[in-house]
């Protein structure tokens, strides 16, 4: 994923010590090279010492955020001493920028509460904050009211609010793809282009039957079959599933490459049964979780808003995302779950006894011979995180939930994707799931990044949130 580029504003009131606005950019650029993050920032001699205050100041700093619209991700602001909080509103307003915004305020130290180094950066940033929001911006918040750049607590803000940068900027800008259409009988699934395309999520649609079409054209001893076959046999271990399916595998999985990459999709919905298996002879699972360990997720049974949960995971921590069902209770225990599917994961979420098959529950009814090209494995224990997109129709908004787990080494004797996880109040959240209508599909993540989900969902997308937190 590219560097972060955060433009700063930091803020002055000219009856303050000028050193403190040198020491802030002096912090702020120690904390961004160690952090890898680039910054767009008045130089010194812009304005004094490169602080914003005047109506002069905010048209430079907007002008030169301008310049790089293109490249900033979200602003920061800080503030030093009290700051000017009309210079801060005018320079964003001014820029023209729609972007993630965090405010940060400098705690004053008590030893050093005199006319040479009082701040009053507690106060002021209740004053920018107000303006802020006056101009109509929204806007995010440290943990602590007032923090050191320098920090650890700071540190965790900035990480948490480039995820959030990730999250809105890519959501805002997405382009999904709708293979195929869904099942007849998921019902569940169904979904709102408008609503999607209303918080700038695009999705691009394709006819499964065009996509068979062209893998079907392709020959077995095209080169680009032949290498595609060779990235398939060593993605995971592939003994026991017949030849003809894995060149069927490779055959479309260079359709979908091509696809993808002709309408620059950034994940994609698949309709993965029963149409494929009973007109190709394939499972499509194994090539779902290569673009997904790609970082291209890829969802089963054309669900496109678990297709954007999936996505807006893996823009808050930067790894792989994978769907899975709410599948079984564990036992007795009631935080605890499985979770299930028949093998679409990226191979990240598996241990080392990955291995491809045929689909165990599909071939019950659709035959051995058509399902082959599912995975079946294991996620060994670690942190997880849930979030589900749904769009209401009915309500004419955006519903989502978000919440933070642990997958757990729990034994678990069964067949196909399979988790064990641990969510505290699990109840409580699965009771919310259904009583708001929720899907069964969630999509997940081998990270903790609840807390950016929300985030980036209500305070800039205007989604609804529930973040479950028990």
């Amino acid at each position: 994923m590219k560097a972060t580029k955060l433009a700063v504003i930091i803020g002055n009131r000219d009856f303050f010590p000028d050193k403190l606005v040198t020491e802030a950019r002096q912090d702020i650029q120690a904390v961004f090279a160690e952090m890898g993050i680039d910054a767009v920032v008045l130089a010194e001699e812009d304005t004094k010492l490169g602080g914003v205050e005047t109506w002069e100041d905010a048209k430079k700093c907007a002008a030169l955020f301008k310049a790089h619209a293109d490249e900033i991700d979200g602003i920061l602001v800080l503030l030093p001493n009290f700051g000017d909080e009309k210079g801060v509103a005018d320079t964003v307003k001014l820029s023209g920028l729609h972007v993630p915004i965090l405010v940060q305020a400098y705690p004053d130290d008590l030893s050093q509460f005199n006319i040479e180094r009082r701040r009053d950066s507690f106060c002021g940033k209740v004053s920018a904050c107000n303006n802020l929001r006056q101009y109509g911006y929204p806007f995010s918040l440290t943990e602590l009211h007032t923090v050191a750049p320098t920090s650890d607590s700071f540190k965790a803000d900035l990480k948490k609010f480039v995820g959030v940068c990730r999250v809105v900027n890519g959501l805002k800008n997405a382009r999904l793809g709708a293979i195929g259409t869904r099942p007849n009988a998921f019902i569940t699934v169904r979904y709102s282009e408008k609503l999607l395309q209303a918080s700038g999520t695009h999705v691009c649609t394709v006819d499964l039957s065009e996509i068979l079409g062209a893998a079907n054209k392709l020959a077995d001893d095209d080169p680009k079959v032949k290498a595609k076959l060779d990235e398939v046999n060593a993605y995971v271990p592939t003994g026991g599933v017949p030849s003809p399916a894995l060149v069927k595998m490779a055959k479309l999985g260079i359709v979908l490459d091509d696809w993808t990459a002709a309408n620059e999709v950034d994940a994609t919905a698949f309709q993965c049964w029963d149409a494929i298996q009973q007109h190709y002879g394939i499972n499509a699972c194994a090539l779902m979780s290569m673009m997904g360990n790609k970082l291209m997720p890829s969802a089963c049974e054309v669900d496109v808003a678990g297709a954007a949960a999936m996505y807006a995971l893996q823009l808050a921590s930067g790894t792989p995302s994978a769907l899975v069902d709410w599948n079984n209770n564990y036992a007795d225990d009631p935080d605890k779950c499985v979770l299930f599917h028949c093998g679409n994961w990226p191979k990240s979420f598996y241990g080392e006894d990955v291995q491809m098959a045929y689909a165990d529950v599909l071939a019950t009814t659709l035959g051995q011979k058509n399902t082959y090209g599912a995975l079946a494995g294991r996620a060994p224990s670690g942190p997880v995180s849930f979030a589900r997109i749904s769009t209401d129709d009915v309500s004419g908004k955006i519903r989502t939930y978000v919440a933070d787990g642990m997958m757990t080494d729990d034994p678990l004797k069964t067949f196909g994707s399979r988790a064990v996880v641990d969510v505290p109040g699990l109840q409580s959240l699965l009771r919310y799931v259904c009583k708001n209508g929720f899907e069964h599909h969630v999509a997940m993540n081998a990270s903790h990044s609840a807390a950016v989900l929300a985030e980036a969902f209500e305070t800039y997308l205007g989604w609804d949130v529930y973040w479950h937190r028990e």
